[in-house]
């Protein structure tokens, strides 16, 4: 595949009430949801954008290479954080926050909530790979999933929605323009907002 110019956008600012605690530093494979998936996003996007609200400081400080020895400064540099102050007015803010931050010089995005970790590399790749349409999203069984990608061209139309708008009506807006990726990989449909869902992905549950 060819070399692609990426940013990736993380969401997780959220306050994670369902679940009871940060779902971010939820534990996945020996790492945390985050962790997780700034590893994924990190070899195709430059920079892999984290956005941060409620519980910022618990989810920074959490982070494996925190806790790392010498605080591992290479790994740190895989993540700019940022904070959206308005988290509590919903998930649009957030994803507004984090398209602020995309370079120029990036062609599109690769999108995800923190509470889908479970995503394949293949998956990812396969998301960024030429030809590019506007948007591309994964697939599976017939049930639409993350991440997502999309052109920065539509980034002002994101950034144009109301507070309480949806990043869906920009995507349904655009649906002949939309190209489905269907895949065998369970883990983008694979939605962890609560405890019974997290039991379930890691086995200790139905």
């Amino acid at each position: 595949m060819s070399a692609v110019s990426a940013a990736g956008v993380i969401l997780a600012a959220g306050e994670s009430r369902r679940m009871g605690s940060p779902k971010a530093l939820l534990r996945y494979h020996g790492q945390t949801f985050l962790d997780t998936l700034i590893s994924l996003f990190a070899p195709l996007c430059s920079p892999v954008i984290v956005v941060l609200g409620a519980n910022a400081d618990e989810i920074r400080n959490g982070l494996s290479w925190n806790n790392a020895p010498n605080n591992a400064p290479e790994a740190a540099s895989r993540a700019t954080f940022v904070i959206n102050p308005d988290y509590l007015t919903g998930q649009t803010s957030s994803m507004q926050c984090g398209l602020r931050a995309v370079p120029a010089s990036a062609e599109g995005i690769l999108f995800t909530l923190a509470d889908h970790p479970a995503v394949a590399a293949s998956t990812i790749y396969a998301l960024a790979a030429q030809p590019r349409p506007l948007i591309r999203v994964p697939r599976f069984e017939g049930r639409r999933g993350h991440p997502v990608w999309f052109s920065r061209a539509l980034i002002a139309e994101f950034l144009a929605l109301p507070a309480h708008g949806a990043a869906r009506d920009v995507v349904y807006s655009h649906v002949d323009e939309t190209e489905y990726l269907d895949v065998n990989d369970r883990g983008v449909v694979a939605d962890i907002d609560d405890p019974a869902a997290y039991r379930a992905l890691i086995g200790a549950g139905a």
